[in-house]
C-alpha cells in the first residue's frame, strides 16, 4: 500500500504504512499530530459515526438548537460542537504522547468523506 495525504481547506488526513511507529496524520492548515494505526483507524471509524449522529440529530433539533456529542475509545476523544449541519470538531489523543486539536465547521464534510474513502480503513 502506497503513502497517501488527502487535504483540503482547513484539514488533513495521511497514512504511511512504512512508518516505523506514527503511520497517521491528522491536522489541519495550523497543526498536525502524528497518529499510530490503530489511532488512525479509531479517528476514522469514530469520525464517521459521529458525523452520522449529527445528522441524525437534525431532525430532532429546531434550527437555532446547538448541540454537543462526543464519542471514543480508549484511543481517541471526538466532540462535535454546534449546529448539525455546522460543527466544530474537537479531537484528543489518549494514549502514550497526548495531543489535541480542532477543525473548523468549513472543513468538516471534507475530511468526513476523507475519513471515509482512506484505503484501509
Amino acid at each position: 500500500m502506497e503513502q497517501v495525504l488527502k487535504s483540503g481547506s482547513g484539514w488533513r488526513l495521511g497514512w504511511n504504512p512504512a512508518a516505523a511507529e506514527f503511520q497517521g496524520l491528522v491536522g489541519s492548515d495550523e497543526w498536525a499530530l502524528e497518529l499510530t494505526a490503530a489511532e488512525l483507524k479509531d479517528f476514522c471509524r469514530l469520525v464517521v459515526q459521529l458525523a452520522e449522529t449529527m445528522t441524525a440529530m437534525q431532525a430532532e433539533l429546531m434550527d437555532e438548537e446547538a448541540i454537543a456529542c462526543e464519542v471514543e475509545s480508549d484511543l481517541i476523544w471526538l466532540e462535535a460542537a454546534g449546529y448539525p449541519m455546522a460543527y466544530r470538531l474537537s479531537l484528543m489523543v489518549q494514549t502514550g504522547r497526548r495531543g489535541e486539536g480542532t477543525w473548523a465547521a468549513e472543513a468538516i464534510a471534507e475530511l468526513v468523506q476523507a475519513a471515509r474513502s482512506l484505503p484501509g480503513f
